[in-house]
């Protein structure tokens, strides 16, 4: 393995899961719709400059833009406002990121519907079972004598919802409608221009776009905009130069457990035996799935 095969995929999955701490370090200044409003509008503006500067601005028609911003909103507007709303009120960082590994898991259990391939049971019984880790460590967790802490770890599960129906709308495109994709950065733009539109009303309505401009919001930002959104796409689009999609989807698992030893460093989240039991359920589940993925897959290679 190169080098830069062996530290692409780190690099990734750091700057991918540093975006729970950087938001659990942000909304303390600010409301998760105002968040939002901020981060996409100046993420669509550096990618328009861009677009601009390369020469490559340009209208695809609404026909091939609509789709695309379909997809932004549902995998960036509804995901982070799911995930914003549950580390709002209170879901550690960590558990947000255990929920939100199932995500991969439904699509490739749902994508029948998108590929035409027949879902095995192996994979469902890999899904069935992740989530009952998942269930195993929110149960522990969630103090049901208090309705809204309670319903606050329900909020994870919309993210893994509308982030599955994006992947599998956009499945749909690369196989039925190919002339709707667009280069990555275009896409990028598109999607993000979606999310910062669907996030204008609500981020003035609800929260006055209030913001507290001090240092630390500063920085947190610009990390989320240049870290998060800029850096790991960026590894993720070289990584799918080389890397087959399944095993790169794979990377989201290691999301939980890197992203609950960076808020123990950062905020002194405890983990308990059950996140732990609850976590090593889970990876039984993504083992079972990636198995059978592979087992009806034999093209795949390594």
């Amino acid at each position: 393995m190169s080098k830069t095969g062996f530290l692409l995929p780190i690099a990734f999955i750091i700057l991918w899961n540093s975006g729970f701490i950087g938001a659990e370090y942000g909304l303390p200044y600010t409301g998760p719709f105002t968040l939002l409003f901020w981060r996409y509008g100046i993420l669509t503006l550096i990618l328009s400059l861009y677009l601009l500067i390369t020469g490559r601005f340009k209208f695809h028609g609404w026909g091939t833009i609509f789709p695309n911003m379909l997809v932004g909103f549902l995998a960036h507007g509804v995901w982070l406002t799911g995930v914003l709303f549950a580390i709002n009120l209170g879901v550690p960082a960590g558990i947000v990121a255990l929920v939100i590994a199932l995500q991969p898991m439904a699509t490739s259990a749902f994508s029948g519907r998108a590929t035409g391939e027949r879902t095995s049971s192996g994979q469902w019984v890999g899904l069935v079972t992740a989530f009952a880790g998942v269930i195993l460590t929110l149960i522990a967790r969630i103090d049901f004598s208090d309705p809204t802490a309670a319903s606050a770890y329900l909020l994870p599960f919309i993210s893994v919802a509308a982030m599955t129906g994006a992947n599998l709308f956009e499945r749909e495109m690369e196989i039925y409608e190919r002339s709707k994709l667009l280069d990555m950065d275009e896409t990028l733009f598109y999607q993000s221009l979606a999310t910062f539109i669907a996030t204008i009303i609500p981020a003035l309505v609800f929260e006055n776009l209030e913001t507290r401009w001090e240092t630390p919001f500063v920085l947190t930002m610009g990390w989320l905009i240049v870290g998060v959104s800029l850096g790991a796409y960026a590894c993720m689009w070289k990584l799918l130069e080389y890397m087959e999609v399944n095993r790169f989807a794979s990377l989201f698992y290691f999301g939980p457990p890197v992203t609950m030893f960076m808020a123990w460093i950062a905020f002194g989240d405890k983990l308990l035996i059950t996140d732990t039991g609850g976590f090593l359920i889970v990876l039984i589940g993504v083992v079972l799935t990636q198995k059978n993925f592979r087992l009806r897959n034999p093209f795949l290679t390594n």
